[in-house]
């Protein structure tokens, strides 16, 4: 792994999983994310409303991933350990370790993908007609894949 940038914060000690590693990240995205409104490009980064099991659907969707065999939301250790990174990597979209950039899928949705890519991190946000964003998610790019797909979406990003 590469040397991180000097204003990201290290990451959360999620190994070993206990009982208290939920509560303790989200105690991490209460005061990074919901308690204080990131902002990108000057416009406030909201989260959606929807809540599950007492926590915002985001903050599923940032520590714990869809298992294919069971169909269920598990932990995932890798997103998890990075929540810290989320805020600050908004915060800092134009420092040079970072590609951020906003892209139009296939269903005319634009999104904001910022992306660290020597450490294979990235925070996906929505992006509204006025300017203002939607946490999604952000996960850990583990495989070359997904690499080559963002890659692509750079390339083919909105200007």
């Amino acid at each position: 792994m590469n040397p991180p940038p000097a204003w990201l914060p290290d990451m959360a000690p999620v190994r070993p999983w206990t009982n208290d590693t939920f509560e303790m990240l989200y105690s991490i995205f209460k005061r990074d994310l919901k308690d204080n409104q990131a902002c990108y490009e000057g416009k406030t980064v909201r989260l959606f409303p929807g809540m599950e099991d007492g926590k915002e659907q985001t903050f599923w969707h940032m520590t714990s991933r869809d298992d294919k065999e069971s169909g269920d939301r598990l932990p995932d250790l890798y997103r998890s350990e990075r929540l810290p990174w989320a805020r600050p990597m908004i915060d800092n979209a134009s420092q040079m370790e970072i590609l951020a950039w906003d892209y139009q899928e296939g269903d005319r949705r634009i999104k904001t993908y910022v992306w660290l890519p020597n450490l294979d991190f990235l925070v996906l946000m929505k992006k509204l007609p006025d300017g203002r964003r939607y946490l999604l998610t952000s996960f850990y790019v583990d495989n070359s894949h997904t690499r080559r797909g963002l890659m692509k979406k750079f390339e083919r990003r909105l200007k």
